[in-house]
C-alpha cells in the first residue's frame, strides 16, 4: 500500500498508537493527516505540535457524528483514500459488578460497532479511489481474551471477524482491508492495569507502529507485531491452557496488591 501523498484520516488520533502513527505516517510522507478524538484539548496539542494534522472532534460512538464526520472530511478533503480505525478503550471488569448496567455496552460502542459504522458511512467514499485502505486496529486480545476486560476482549475478537469478512467481500474492488493486531503496548490504554501486569512485557509504541507501517508499505494484509502472533498461534495450540495460564497469574497479581 502506498503511504506516500496518501490522504489517511486516524480515529483517536490524540495519544498512544494513533498519536504515534500520525509521527511516522508524516515520515513517510503522507500528504494529508485528519484525526479524530473526542477530547478537543488534547486534538489541540496534537495541533500544536504538529501543524500540518487536521483535527476533528468526533465520537465514533455515535453514529449522527459519523455522518457529520463524514460530510465534513469528504468535503474539504476528498482525495481521502485511508481510514485507520483505531479509537479504542480497555476497562478492567468485574461481571459481578451490579453497577455495570448503565455502561457495560461502552467498548462495544467504541471499539466494535464504532469501526463498523466508520467503514459503512465512509465506504462509498473509499470505493471511488483508485488506490484505497482500511485498516482497522483489533488486539492480540482478539485471539485469546484477557480474563479481567471480557468486553474489551469480545469487541476485538468481533472486530476481527468483522474484518476478515470485509476483506472477502471487497476482494473484487480497489479497497485493500488490513488488521493491525497490537500486542500489550506501552499506551495509556494499559493505565488500569498497572500492577496487574508487567509493563516490562509491553512492547515500546514507536517500535509497534514501526512494524504496522512495514506491514502496509508490503501489503500485510493481517500484521501481528510481538506476542500478537504467539497469541494467535496459541489460541490454535491450546487456547484454555493459556487462557487459564492468564488468569492464574492475574489472581496471584491481585492477591500480592492486596498484601502489599
Amino acid at each position: 500500500m502506498k503511504l506516500k501523498n496518501s490522504t489517511i484520516l486516524i480515529t483517536g488520533g490524540n495519544s498512544g498508537i494513533g498519536l504515534e502513527l500520525v509521527k511516522q505516517l508524516i515520515a513517510q510522507g503522507a500528504s494529508q493527516i485528519l484525526i479524530t478524538g473526542r477530547d478537543l484539548a488534547r486534538l489541540e496539542q496534537v495541533k500544536q505540535q504538529f501543524p500540518q494534522v487536521h483535527i476533528f472532534q468526533s465520537d465514533v460512538s455515535d453514529p449522527g457524528a459519523i455522518q457529520q464526520l463524514y460530510e465534513k472530511v469528504t468535503n474539504q478533503f476528498p482525495d481521502l483514500n485511508i481510514v485507520i480505525n483505531n479509537a479504542g478503550i480497555m476497562r478492567n471488569i468485574n461481571l459481578l459488578d451490579t453497577g455495570l448496567e448503565q455502561n457495560i455496552n461502552s467498548e462495544i460502542d467504541i471499539n466494535l460497532s464504532g469501526a463498523i459504522q466508520m467503514v459503512q458511512q465512509f465506504l462509498p467514499h473509499l470505493i471511488t479511489k483508485p488506490s484505497a485502505a482500511i485498516v482497522n486496529v483489533t488486539s492480540g486480545l482478539a485471539f485469546i481474551p484477557f480474563p479481567i476486560s471480557p468486553v474489551y476482549s469480545a469487541a476485538k475478537a468481533g472486530l476481527r471477524a468483522y474484518t476478515r469478512v470485509l476483506r472477502l467481500q471487497l476482494k473484487a474492488t480497489n479497497i485493500k482491508v488490513f488488521e493491525l493486531a497490537p500486542p500489550s503496548t506501552d499506551t495509556p490504554l494499559g493505565d488500569a492495569f498497572v500492577g496487574l501486569v508487567d509493563s516490562s512485557q509491553s512492547m515500546a509504541t514507536p517500535k509497534m507502529v514501526n512494524i504496522a507501517i512495514k506491514g502496509l508499505l508490503n501489503d500485510k494484509l493481517e500484521i501481528k507485531p510481538g506476542l500478537s502472533k504467539v497469541l494467535k498461534i496459541m489460541s490454535r495450540l491450546m487456547p484454555e491452557f493459556f487462557l487459564n495460564f492468564l488468569d492464574k497469574t492475574l489472581q496471584k497479581a491481585r492477591a500480592k496488591n492486596l498484601h502489599s
